[in-house]
């Protein structure tokens, strides 16, 4: 029987388990030091000051609007080539969303596209409070051209880096927050490391870590220096402000720690596979993943495009035949704005063109740290023959 061959998988080795092992049979299985130390591997990697383990990015993400105080008289722009995590995010917090069309190339926010947006949106005083870029595929967002408009118009910046851990920027890693507030990871299984389920964000401001950390533990602090009155013994804490049980086991975080351990020799098979891939797929009717000069991605997805006008087949018979042939692929992402949920303030088919021509003709294929050369071979051939 012919196996199947996952679009992605995570890699988890004898001493991965053996640190979730010394974790259970501790005394603390969660809010214990192997959470510090999971954080501290990832701002010591991204040279940031400040991480925020979570329960998962969309819990990272929701905590970082709430840091910012985005709220119900507030807009949250996004790239509508993302998962709903990255609106629905603004939602939670009861602002409004819209969306900007996305890169031709690289598949991200289009800085072009934002400038030209939030230009009429000044004429029409509905500036958004916060812009959140996505690192699709593990590249980064074009972020020094995004930076100079948040100055110009006032808005606060998230990176929705669930996809990038360990990609890089200008030649540093995605995560330092240069030109953000904050970065978001993802460490669900299929992703560059995981943790099961779980998400880190990371700043460089103190102001936003304290809040982070009170919203994702129902808004309470101990430290008594916060508090509005004094303490009335070791037991006592306060509830400063509605916050969320958005926290991270330390089963969950020992995991995380040990998987950073091998994040650069995870990055690089994925960028050997998806090189190999390049050199494969060359010759045939596709439009392979492009790559901004200044960015270096993790390729935590590599994203095929059909070249429908030259192929003798739909996009749905294309992606039909690869999963007949046992060959998991899937598609990231049905853009946002074209929701049933999102459809309900207004948006439709048509708004955002660019997103919506990738997603007719976009197919993600296997790639992950354990993906064999024969495997890739596989998926190789069976493109070939079924766009031949």
């Amino acid at each position: 029987m012919t196996s199947f061959i996952p679009y992605g998988k995570q890699e988890i080795s004898e001493a991965d388990i053996a640190a979730v092992i010394d974790v259970l049979k501790s005394d603390r299985i969660t809010q214990g030091p192997a959470i510090e130390r999971f954080e501290q591997a990832v701002a010591d990697y991204c040279g940031v000051k400040y991480a925020v383990a979570v329960s998962s990015a969309t819990a990272g993400l929701h905590i970082a609007c709430l840091a910012l105080e985005l709220g119900a008289n507030d807009l949250l722009w996004t790239s509508p080539n993302t998962f709903v995590a990255s609106a629905n995010a603004g939602r939670y917090c009861g602002a409004s969303v819209d969306f900007v069309d996305t890169d031709p190339k690289t598949y991200n926010l289009s800085p072009e596209a934002l400038e030209a947006k939030l230009m009429a949106a000044e004429k029409q005083g509905k500036l958004p409070s916060v812009v959140m870029p996505v690192h699709l595929t593990g590249q980064s967002a074009v972020m020094a051209a995004i930076a100079p408009l948040a100055e110009k118009y006032g808005f606060r910046v998230i990176e929705d880096a669930s996809h990038a851990i360990g990609a890089q920027y200008q030649g540093k890693p995605v995560g330092c927050c240069e030109y953000s507030d904050m970065a978001v990871f993802s460490f669900h299984p299929v992703k560059i490391i995981t943790t099961g389920e779980g998400g880190m964000v990371v700043t460089n401001q103190d102001e936003l870590y304290q809040k982070l950390i009170r919203l994702r533990t129902h808004g309470i602090t101990r430290d008594p220096n916060l508090m509005t009155e004094s303490s009335h013994g070791g037991w006592y804490y306060q509830q400063l402000e509605l916050g969320l049980n958005y926290r991270i086991t330390d089963i969950q975080a020992a995991l995380g720690a040990s998987q950073m351990q091998r994040l650069e020799k995870f990055v690089d098979r994925r960028r050997s596979l998806a090189q190999r891939y390049n050199e494969q797929l060359q010759d045939l009717p596709l439009t392979l993943p492009d790559q901004h000069p200044e960015t270096n991605s993790s390729w935590h997805l590599y994203v095929i495009r059909l070249q429908l006008d030259q192929i003798q087949k739909t996009h749905q018979q294309v992606f039909n035949e690869l999963r007949e042939a046992q060959i998991g692929v899937n598609l990231h992402y049905i853009p946002v704005h074209t929701q049933p949920y999102y459809q309900q303030f207004g948006f439709q088919w048509g708004d955002f063109p660019e997103a919506e021509q990738y997603y007719r003709e976009a197919i993600s294929i296997p790639l992950y740290y354990g993906l064999t050369e024969a495997d890739q071979d596989r998926v190789i051939q069976k493109l070939r023959e079924i766009l031949k």
